[in-house]
């Protein structure tokens, strides 16, 4: 596991997390400006979920607050994280209908693209979402799986996460949109994915598994389902039958370039 130069904040024992003032500013700053970017462009179940939450503008919001909006709505809770966890961790915690939450916020210098989910990340981009029962029950159903499946299989339903909860579009009566939490909460990314630059494939999720990705690259292309309850009823079918039938016809050839190396250091 990689490691990050963030820290997650701690709560005092009440389970209050105090963050500093510039803290909050990067935070008014990040959802004032996506709050503007997503306008027309988001699916209308995640701008109901925004509207559930009621995150505040003026201040990072306190895990407990949405947890109470989550509960209500689907069952789910936030869990507080460190900046990176590994994959037992993360399947576990989506098993027990928990989402991971890392309580650090980036820095000015980072404010257009952090690789680490941090906070922003996940409360703005994921958490309207899991207000909504389709999107819920598929992310319950995927972390369940996640938790049984071998080393190999979890390689593959991670694309099928990529290409989804991350980077996944939706066709609507008014037109192609957004509910992919990594796309949401990036501005370039939320004007590039709706463009015509990139390939947009209506979604299999067995072509999915087999889409490589790069997560410091805006995609060349996108799943597009043909509409958010796909997602429930994917989880109904054998995810893990399409892992074994992706696995046996292998990954597409990368649409990307390979990720630069860092040089090695000469010999002495």
């Amino acid at each position: 596991m990689k490691h990050s130069p963030y820290v997650a904040r701690e709560p005092d024992s009440k389970g209050f997390i105090a963050y500093p003032d510039a803290e909050h500013e990067v935070w008014n700053t990040l959802i004032t400006r996506q709050l503007r970017v997503i306008e027309g462009r988001a699916c209308q179940e995640y701008l109901d979920g925004v509207e559930q939450l009621g995150l505040p503008h003026d201040r990072i919001p306190q895990l407990g607050e949405i947890n109470r909006v989550l509960d209500a709505a689907t069952g789910w809770q936030v869990a507080r994280v460190p900046a990176l966890i590994p994959f037992q961790t993360f399947f576990e915690l989506l098993a027990n209908k928990q989402f991971p939450v890392a309580t650090f916020i980036r820095s000015r210098e980072e404010l257009d693209y952090l690789q680490e989910p941090d906070i922003f990340h996940e409360v703005f981009g994921h958490c309207p979402l899991l207000t909504n029962p389709w999107f819920a029950e598929f992310t319950h159903t995927y972390g369940k799986l996640g938790l049984a499946a071998s080393k190999e299989q979890r390689v593959y339903l991670a694309r099928l996460y990529w290409m989804t909860i991350e980077f996944g579009l939706v066709n609507t009566e008014q037109g192609m949109k957004i509910y992919g939490g990594g796309i949401l909460s990036s501005p370039k990314e939320t004007l590039y994915s709706l463009s015509q630059t990139p390939e947009h494939q209506t979604f299999d999720p067995v072509e999915a598994m087999r889409t490589p990705y790069r997560i410091d690259i805006l995609q060349p292309v996108y799943f597009v389902l043909p509409d958010l309850k796909r997602l429930f009823d994917l989880a109904q079918e054998d995810i893990m039958g399409m892992v074994t039938q992706a696995t046996a016809l292998g990954l597409h050839a990368p649409r990307f370039a390979p990720k630069p190396q860092s040089p090695k250091p000469e010999a002495a």
